[in-house]
């Protein structure tokens, strides 16, 4: 199939042309000018642009925007999976082709594994299985509590055995669960060190939960590869990010979602949110212009923060300090790399066709992309559709 007179955008680079792709392989066989091959299907895209499908670095598949998370507690793992196949399939068809998923109960890898074999629809994933917490800390009702730096090195053994391609822990507080402080450092430095320790030593890459800037200093010396949020980053924080090289997730979907609906929201979170909202812009708008490398997530899943309005978060990013092109390469080549997804993220000949087909010029109008006129995975239109030819 051969796409014509589309504008690409790939990367930090927009250029007239066409992409096309080999339909047996679900791959793209050349961009720019490629010949047609004989009998090859031709689709004109005059007025419309072709981008790498969305990469959303941070999600919850067994959360759907509960008012609590407590609320999906009681599930059980046949409940969840079904909880996240539904997930899956309206993510993938909001343009969303990759994902790493952030943990839950543990039926991530399951769901994974299903999609990759072409058993349930869905982006391609990579999964954490249980994220780990203290006893007691953030996300603790459906993560891995520990206690200690031996048993930080057994979660992270579990987590491999289960077939998690990366480890994620929780090294301050959070905003959701009761009782617990999103500036606070739930971690001690030996259990952090244990954990990235633990997990580099198997090849996983780690990820981390942190709000407050004491938690993001110790977790990127300790070696994490990625901090989510960064709710409270200072000067010091943010430059620990650049020295030691961490990416920063910064999922500004999540605050923006609770704020918008405080009347439904637990008085709790409510309370916490309120009073994070516009630190956590103001820290991802200095991290920005401090050159810290951001990757695109949203956190879907969390209250209100529903599968499917994921491409809001470029907009979020391009609203707070980011240029378009830039908040786009965010969450599409830097948030596959980060989430080990090679080859996706790109319209580079030879990765995957999975691409992102939308009406006008997204660069001048981000909100264009939350409402595709096709998505297409291993090259073949999973939603909306292509112009006749």
């Amino acid at each position: 199939m051969l796409l014509r007179n589309a504008t690409l955008v790939d990367g930090g680079e927009v250029e007239r042309g066409a992409i096309a792709v080999d339909r047996e392989t679900g791959t793209i066989r050349a961009t720019g000018d490629p010949e047609r091959l004989d009998g090859e299907r031709v689709v004109s895209l005059e007025g419309y642009t072709v981008l790498p499908g969305l990469v959303d670095a941070h999600v919850h598949l067994s959360l759907s925007g509960e008012r609590s998370v407590e609320d999906v507690v009681g599930m059980s793992d046949a409940e969840l999976a079904l909880v996240e196949a539904r997930n899956a399939r309206k993510t993938l068809e909001a343009g969303v082709t990759g994902l790493r998923v952030m943990g839950a109960a543990g039926v991530d890898p399951v769901v994974r594994d299903a999609v990759a074999v072409g058993d349930l629809p869905g982006p391609r994933m990579t999964a954490s299985c249980r994220s780990i917490t203290v006893t007691g800390g953030h996300g603790h009702h459906l993560g891995r509590e520990i206690d200690g730096p031996h048993d930080a090195r057994k979660a992270v053994r579990e987590q491999a055995k289960r077939g998690a391609d990366f480890v994620k822990f929780m090294t301050t507080g959070g905003v959701t669960t009761p009782g617990s402080d999103p500036d606070s450092v739930a971690l001690t430095d030996d259990e952090l060190d244990a954990l990235v320790d633990e997990a580099h030593r198997r090849g996983l890459p780690t990820a981390t939960h942190v709000h407050g800037a004491e938690g993001a200093v110790a977790a990127a010396q300790a070696g994490v590869d990625t901090v989510e949020h960064g709710t409270f980053l200072d000067d010091d924080a943010i430059d620990a990010l650049l020295r030691h090289d961490v990416t920063l997730v910064p999922t500004l979907s999540a605050p923006h979602h609770i704020v918008r609906n405080v009347e439904a929201a637990t008085e709790e979170d409510t309370r916490k949110t309120r009073a994070i909202y516009e630190r956590h812009v103001e820290s991802f708008e200095r991290a920005v212009e401090a050159g810290v490398r951001v990757a695109g997530g949203t956190d879907a899943g969390t209250p209100f923060n529903h599968h499917g309005s994921n491409a809001v978060e470029v907009e979020f990013m391009a609203t707070h300090g980011m240029g378009p092109l830039d908040a786009i390469r965010a969450m599409t080549e830097t948030a596959a790399s980060v989430a080990g997804l090679d080859g996706s993220g790109t319209l580079a000949d030879g990765t995957p066709a999975d691409l992102l087909v939308v009406d006008g010029d997204p660069t001048a109008d981000l909100s264009r992309l939350t409402d595709p006129v096709a998505v297409l995975k291993d090259g073949r239109v999973v939603s909306g559709s292509l112009p006749s030819a």
